[in-house]
């Protein structure tokens, strides 16, 4: 029986959870030795090992676009090319944290929009701003929910409160 990793659904020692270009965050590593292998010390035989493990586990963790975006690839290291499509460039990022931060401090209940849909937006914002390092506290986080909701939600918020 495998072991399960604490990753969620088809996290297994032996499956990895398919790539489709969401969450790559939870991606990284990679590198290659240049000498024969003949020469190779133990502890390089094993790091060799190691990433012919994480080609396997990328590359059968990704579905068909993703994987010819990679398929060419030598190396684990190579097939990270896959941060730059899905993260960006550190550029890319810092636009994206801007750009989340000010949806986040701009965060409001739309009129007519189910109170679901209000706790699926916050979260995906939220969510999408901590993969870029940001840090929130519980407290922090339901005085910023509470204070996005109209009117008609004002008895709850006070006894929330």
């Amino acid at each position: 029986m495998a072991e399960k990793l604490p990753f969620g659904e088809g996290a297994l020692i032996n499956r990895s959870p398919l790539f489709c270009g969401l969450n790559y965050q939870f991606w990284k590593d990679g590198s290659s030795i240049e000498k024969p292998w003949s020469q190779w010390t133990d502890a390089e035989n094993k790091k060799v090992k190691f990433v012919c493990i994480a080609k396997n586990i990328i590359t059968s963790a990704l579905n068909f676009d993703e994987f010819f975006r990679i398929s060419q690839c030598a190396s684990a290291k190579e097939m990270w090319a896959l941060e730059v499509t899905h993260e960006g460039t550190n550029d890319v990022k810092r636009a994206k944290k801007h750009t989340l931060i000010k949806e986040y401090e701009m965060f409001r209940k739309l009129k007519g929009e189910p109170i679901v849909e209000v706790q699926k937006r916050f979260t995906h914002i939220v969510n999408h701003l901590m993969s870029l390092g940001n840090i929130f506290d519980k407290e922090e986080l339901n005085i910023k929910i509470l204070k996005c909701l109209d009117r008609s939600w004002q008895p709850k918020v006070t006894a929330i409160s």
